[in-house]
């Protein structure tokens, strides 16, 4: 049975989404604040965690428990659940390592579709793939899928599951461009344009910080993306 970890600050709301996510099939645990949230995730990951980002009297808890949840694994699915709709707040989530983030308007049932779509990509990763798929190289870049690793000229990019496989889709067929439903099939996730556009930005970004001349993703307008090969 999955473990959900539910942090909401609110009891009526939290208890709510837990009873529906309890009736699904799935085991629930909730938490009121950050403390002891990030206590129970020292103790035992969750198989996916659903966050809030004001907690009480931290009104940005939310993004700390996600970075030190993020830190513990690289690969526990993490959904922001939260009020707070601002372009730069939904950035923000992102860029902590988020796999997702929705407002509290969402259903209920796009909520669970959410969170299997998370959990059908985790089950994946599960599976051991053939021993010819099992390693990427496409100039500088090796794309490691049995440690979940990407390295670009030997370095290493920290990148969450979701961005590893949007990489991963694009890198397998160089010059080809992916549409941003096809970047979300490949992924295993279920999020809107504007968030697989989050995404992007955010791995180009982190390339750029162990290479500031890195431009192997183009955007093609009205199309997709595009990985472009570089020289060695």
């Amino acid at each position: 049975m999955k473990h959900i970890a539910i942090v909401e600050d609110d009891a009526a709301i939290r208890e709510n989404y837990a009873d529906v996510i309890r009736r699904q099939g799935y085991q629930v645990h909730t938490y009121q604040d950050r403390p002891s949230a990030q206590a129970a995730f020292e103790r035992q990951l969750p198989d996916l965690a659903i966050i809030d980002i004001g907690l009480g009297n931290e009104i940005d808890g939310g993004f700390a428990l996600c970075q030190s949840l993020r830190a513990l694994s690289a690969t526990v699915p993490i959904i922001f659940l939260t009020a707070r709709d601002s372009d730069i707040d939904t950035v923000v989530g992102l860029r902590m390592g988020a796999d997702d983030y929705l407002t509290k308007d969402v259903s209920l049932p796009h909520l669970m579709a959410r969170i299997a779509a998370l959990f059908r990509r985790s089950d994946l990763l599960a599976q051991s793939p053939s021993k010819a798929d099992r390693r990427l190289q496409c100039g500088p870049l090796d794309l490691d899928l049995d440690r979940m690793r990407v390295y670009w000229h030997d370095q290493l990019i920290d990148l969450t599951v979701t961005e590893f496989w949007m990489v991963h889709a694009l890198v397998k067929r160089p010059g080809h461009v992916k549409s941003r439903q096809a970047l979300m099939d490949e992924a295993h996730a279920v999020v809107d344009d504007s968030t697989i556009t989050s995404h992007i930005k955010r791995i180009r970004k982190k390339f750029m910080v162990v290479d500031k001349q890195f431009d192997c993703i183009s955007t093609v307008y009205g199309m997709g993306y595009r990985w472009d090969e570089a020289p060695e």
